[in-house]
């Protein structure tokens, strides 16, 4: 932001001097016919003094009304004007006092003041150098003298700043540019320039700064908005950037750098908004679809990519594609591997992988940058107990299903082990009691995976038919052997009578 704020407080602090000056200056001027003017003057002077500037402002408006040529009251004005901040409106002010009266000194050391400020410092030099020349108190002349010094060491610095910059050696040109803006805080022309150095450095966010500043020291500065929009594009901020670009076409609807750049802006933006839409409505597969248009849409700004490849690492791992979701995961990776949202997402991937050690991994990582994420702490300990659980028993594994498989899915597997380990099938007793346990863990596996129930506490962890995984919980025992199924036969009646009743 421009600082104003404190030459507002310094203005507020001298009012009272303001005042016992303009009343020295102001002596025997006839201030209008009916003396309605030197009401406002003499109501807007209490009010300035109370400091309810916008009550003053509108007395010394009505005074510049009734007496166009009265030069006190265009002085008064210029002063609130100050006291409020608002130095542009009180420029106009202070020429024409100095107009209708050229040795007021107050008026002229004012003016050259803001004229440095702006960085037009040939004209406030001259300014200080008639305030040398005209008499002035000790006070005005000691001021003048030094900010005249002050604006010398600007011109040179000027000078060295520009030969910097043109030699493309930016950091020593930021630097001079520092100094120069430390007095000259509202010159458009050396921000411009240190936004440029900025950007040639690589440091974005001091370049936005100054642009920014710029956009507003100048009222039509169309340029410094697109470079604002390119600079936020090129950073992937897609809505930053097209905020940016309508303030540029705000100003210029013609503009044809804004123009062509918001119409690139436009349809990138349109293109991630309906993406993310599809991702909440769950339709995964149309919304990476959405963003690998938006990578042929900007394949040249590496953060519209990153993003992208971003979400969708996301929308595959929610919709259940693994395989795809860890190979677009770990291309984000590569080039940001602290992404958290990246890495839970692709530790949810390889859960569904069942490659629970690479998930532990993820989420352990993912937890060092993210240290109060729930949801990191709650994939991470599911992913523990899968693990601990795969080196047990696994159901999916057993009937040779994905952990995604459906009901239908399911009980087909089911039905095809259960006929080829039926132990009927078998005539080595071995060979029989190894088909009878192999028969039991298929009637098992069919019995958690096709109970919503029991398949939501497996898929978490937690063995249904375990019971120490239950710890004290009611669970179904298949325990104690092929004749220990406790009034649940799974061949049907009588012993290995070869009878399937499937639901």
């Amino acid at each position: 932001m421009v600082p104003i704020d404190h030459v507002a407080h310094k203005i507020l602090t001298y009012i009272p001097y303001i005042l016992v000056l303009i009343d020295m200056r102001y002596e025997g001027v006839n201030c209008g016919k009916d003396g309605s003017v030197d009401n406002h003057m003499e109501m807007g002077k209490k009010l300035l003094a109370a400091g309810q500037l916008a009550d003053a402002l509108s007395h010394f408006h009505a005074a510049v009304d009734g007496d166009p040529k009265n030069y006190m009251a265009y002085y008064r004005r210029a002063t609130v004007f100050l006291a409020m901040g608002k130095s542009k409106s009180a420029l106009p002010d202070l020429s024409r006092v100095i107009e209708l009266k050229p040795d007021f000194t107050s008026a002229r050391l004012q003016r050259g003041n803001l004229l440095l400020k702006q960085g037009k410092l040939d004209e406030a030099e001259s300014d200080f150098k008639k305030v040398l020349k005209s008499n002035p108190s000790d006070k005005e002349e000691k001021e003048a003298q030094s900010q005249l010094t002050k604006s010398d060491e600007i011109q040179r610095l000027v000078a060295q700043s520009r030969s910097s910059f043109n030699s493309k050696d930016y950091m020593t040109a930021a630097a001079q540019l520092d100094t120069i803006i430390e007095t000259c805080v509202w010159d458009v022309t050396s921000r411009e320039m240190r936004a440029e150095c900025f950007i040639q450095m690589g440091e974005m966010g001091k370049a936005i700064s100054d642009l920014k500043a710029a956009s507003k020291l100048k009222s039509d500065n169309t340029q410094a908005f697109y470079k604002l929009s390119t600079i936020y594009y090129n950073l992937g901020d897609h809505e930053m950037s097209l905020n940016e670009v309508r303030e540029c076409l705000k100003l210029d609807p013609d503009h044809k750098q804004c123009f062509s750049h918001y119409k690139q802006v436009k349809k990138l933006n349109k293109q991630i908004q309906s993406a993310e839409e599809l991702i909440q409505e769950q339709r995964y597969e149309d919304a990476v679809s959405k963003y690998e248009a938006v990578m042929k849409t900007e394949p040249s700004v590496h953060h519209f990519t990153l993003l992208a490849k971003e979400r969708m690492c996301h929308a595959l791992a929610q919709g259940q594609q693994a395989s795809r979701a860890i190979t677009v995961c770990s291309e984000v990776l590569q080039s940001d591997p602290e992404n958290v949202n990246v890495l839970k997402n692709r530790a949810e991937a390889y859960v569904q992988e069942e490659q629970y050690e690479e998930a532990i991994k993820d989420y352990e990582t993912a937890g060092k940058h993210s240290e109060n994420d729930r949801q990191i702490k709650e994939g991470l300990e599911r992913a523990q107990r899968l693990l601990k659980q795969s080196q047990k028993r696994d159901y999916y594994k057993i009937l040779g299903v994905k952990r995604t498989a459906q009901k239908k899915e399911i009980i087909k597997a089911y039905r095809k082990l259960a006929q080829q380990w039926h132990p009927d099938n078998f005539q080595d007793p071995e060979e029989k009691k190894k088909a009878e346990k192999k028969f039991i863990d298929i009637a098992q596996a069919k019995e958690v995976l096709t109970d919503p129930d029991m398949r939501t506490k497996f898929d978490h962890g937690e063995d249904p038919m375990d019971p120490e995984s239950q710890q004290g919980h009611h669970h179904h025992n298949f325990h104690g052997g092929f004749h220990g199924f406790q009034g649940f036969n799974p061949f049907g009646s009588g012993p290995f009578n070869f009878k399937f009743n499937f639901n």
